[in-house]
């Protein structure tokens, strides 16, 4: 379970809603947990999730590129980052995700992430590009495997990974996968209420420039999520 072993758990009380703004440009690959325990309606949750993040990007051939992998006791890339070139086609990808249903191998999903995702054959941009490449991870319990190596080796070839947990998530396994500062890339939810405002945070942090002015979104004043913040390693 998620539990506080040297982080600091810092509230996030309420969400900004920020109105449109800008998008940088990225090759931005999605990493779903698709076993037993996220249950088919909450899978439903995490696709419309992913959407949401979508529906504030600029899709294109030459502006941002999603790719989605969903894992479980196996690994499946739904689709590449090149296959998709307009936003309705990414979204009608993701709705036409099915549920796998098995384990929960988040090691093995993210060894996947490392050697094929960002490769030029699933249509990433080569390094030269200097086009940010952005993983999201989303978990709902721990690992049945090691996740530290391939995490450190994303980061190390520059991937900025962001780690979204639910429910009987390891805090251990979040701080591992997410990039630096956590408080930044690194959040949790006892349950998927939350998914909505987690989504707006990270579409917010994808702004390539200033949003403008915010507003407070009422809708999500209810709804406790958290950051997570090492004390050594923030």
């Amino acid at each position: 379970m998620f539990m506080a072993l040297g982080v600091v758990i810092e509230s996030i009380p309420l969400e900004l809603k920020a109105r449109p703004c800008k998008t940088r440009v990225l090759d931005l690959v999605f990493v779903i947990d698709g076993s037993k325990s996220v249950g088919p309606e909450n899978f439903e949750l995490v696709k419309q999730f992913v959407n949401r993040i979508v529906d504030s990007l600029q899709i294109g051939v030459h502006s941002t590129r999603v790719g989605l992998v969903q894992y479980s006791s196996v690994v499946r890339t739904e689709f590449g980052l090149g296959q998709h070139s307009t936003k309705k086609a990414v979204k009608e990808a993701v709705n036409g995700t099915q549920y796998m249903a098995m384990g929960s191998m988040t090691g093995l999903a993210l060894r996947h992430l490392l050697e094929k995702s960002f490769s030029a054959a699933e249509g990433a941009r080569p390094p030269t590009a200097s086009v940010p490449r952005i993983g999201i991870v989303f978990t709902d319990g721990q690992s049945q495997d090691y996740v530290s190596d391939h995490a450190r080796s994303l980061k190390d070839q520059g991937v900025e990974m962001y780690a979204v947990g639910v429910g009987k998530v390891v805090e251990q396994d979040l701080l591992e996968i997410a990039s630096k500062p956590h408080g930044e890339h690194c959040f949790y939810s006892a349950d998927f209420s939350a998914m909505k405002s987690i989504a707006k945070t990270i579409k917010n942090r994808f702004c390539s420039g200033k949003a403008g002015q915010e507003e407070v979104d009422e809708e999500a004043c209810g709804t406790r999520f958290f950051s997570c913040k090492s004390h050594r390693n923030g």
